[in-house]
């Protein structure tokens, strides 16, 4: 990248993610709190809750996506609001 690693727009923040770096934004209130991309696996069914939709043994092809390390050390799926997605204080997170 060609440009300092904070004060990035949201689409230089996906771009980042995209080759493995942690990123959050300047202004979110918690502390340690950051996303990181999930890549894509594939994995066979053997326990709840997918066990209760598809059969076992059932091969499931598992997406791409983005995750949130919270405040409280937990991990959650993340999804952007439109103000995440026109900030331009995301920087990567070392």
């Amino acid at each position: 990248m060609n440009r300092p690693a904070d004060g990035m727009p949201f689409g230089m923040a996906i771009e980042a993610l995209k080759i493995g770096k942690k990123v959050a934004r300047t202004s979110w209130n918690g502390k340690g709190m950051f996303l990181f991309l999930v890549p894509g696996s594939t994995f066979k069914v053997n326990r709840p809750p997918l066990l209760g939709i598809y059969p076992e043994g059932t091969e499931i092809n598992y997406c791409p996506h983005i995750d949130m390390k919270t405040a409280d050390g937990k991990v959650v799926p993340w999804l952007a609001s439109q103000t995440d997605m026109l900030a331009e204080d995301w920087g990567i997170v070392e």
